[in-house]
């Protein structure tokens, strides 16, 4: 019966009721933190007049994603940790991947985009206010915006028309592209796959090749220049954890061969990188941004 289910069951929770409940606490200590925390990055900005400049222009963005990239999972997973059958339709399904792939992808073009700016900075600081004006901020915002919302809509759109045998189960804690893949029986599931991670890759691998690119210009300014440049080097630190976090964890998760074996530690990783990094994010910033820790003693 090649039909697509109404109803998916996910498999990726504990049966043991007290490891529910410590899960369920640890969940919603690092949503609150999350939109806590991003919520701060995105006030400060707006109220102090010395970040509005287009680094923190960005970073507000970034915290925004943060939070619409959270929420796609960390709420649904929060009611599912005390409902006793742990289910989501299938027009659910696909809409919570289009919104994880969405903000994903933007997240991605995004952090390019401020690798961009740093390299601006750095390696043009002269030209940098007429490289980087308020239109051309307001541009790549967008096209991070616009990436992201076609892709993840052309990938959850292929993802919608798989066939299912009448296989309803996802062995993971919500619903996720490559998990979906595993539960289709279509004799066209290679092809699928294959054009699903293009699309992806070509969004992720395509903003992490601009960020290493910027960043290979930025280290190469840096040392033919130097004691000038190293302060500048110094506003890159906070987005190079970022990025090596982001891309690192979503490289792991999605590059690394799934099997049933490993089960746990796949979704150890999606954790990571859904859930942990949009809550470090912010903290990274903190810590390592001294305008950003001015601003915070200042709103204090």
């Amino acid at each position: 019966n090649l039909s697509s289910p109404t109803v998916f069951l996910l498999l990726g929770f504990s049966s043991a009721y007290r490891a529910q409940v410590t899960l369920c606490l640890c969940f919603l200590l690092i949503y609150l933190v999350t939109v806590l925390g991003n919520l701060l990055i995105m006030t400060l900005i707006w109220l102090d007049a010395h970040l509005h400049s287009p680094m923190y222009f960005f970073l507000g963005h970034l915290a925004f994603l943060d939070i619409c990239y959270s929420s796609v999972s960390l709420p649904k997973i929060l009611r599912d940790s005390f409902s006793p059958q742990k289910t989501i339709s299938f027009v659910g399904c696909i809409t919570q991947i289009y919104f994880f792939l969405c903000f994903g992808g933007s997240e991605c073009i995004l952090l390019a985009a401020m690798a961009y700016d740093r390299y601006l900075a750095i390696c043009h600081p002269l030209h940098y206010p007429a490289f980087m004006s308020k239109k051309m901020c307001h541009c790549l915002v967008a096209i991070a915006w616009l990436s992201g919302s076609f892709s993840s809509l052309v990938q959850a759109f292929l993802t919608a028309r798989l066939p299912f045998c009448g296989s309803n189960m996802i062995d993971h804690l919500f619903c996720e592209m490559p998990f979906l893949l595993k539960a289709s029986c279509s004799p066209n599931t290679p092809l699928n796959k294959a054009t699903l991670y293009a699309l992806a890759g070509t969004v992720a691998m395509g903003s992490f090749l601009l960020t290493l690119l910027s960043y290979v210009h930025i280290i190469g300014a840096v040392l033919q220049k130097g004691a000038g440049t190293q302060r500048a080097f110094a506003t890159c630190t906070s987005h190079l954890t970022v990025v090596s976090l982001f891309f690192g964890t979503g490289a792991i998760a999605y590059l690394v061969p799934h099997s049933s074996s490993s089960k746990e530690m796949d979704e150890v990783l999606t954790l990571l990188y859904a859930v942990v990094t949009p809550m470090l994010n912010p903290i990274i910033y903190s810590l390592r941004n001294s305008e950003v820790k001015g601003a915070i003693r200042k709103a204090l």
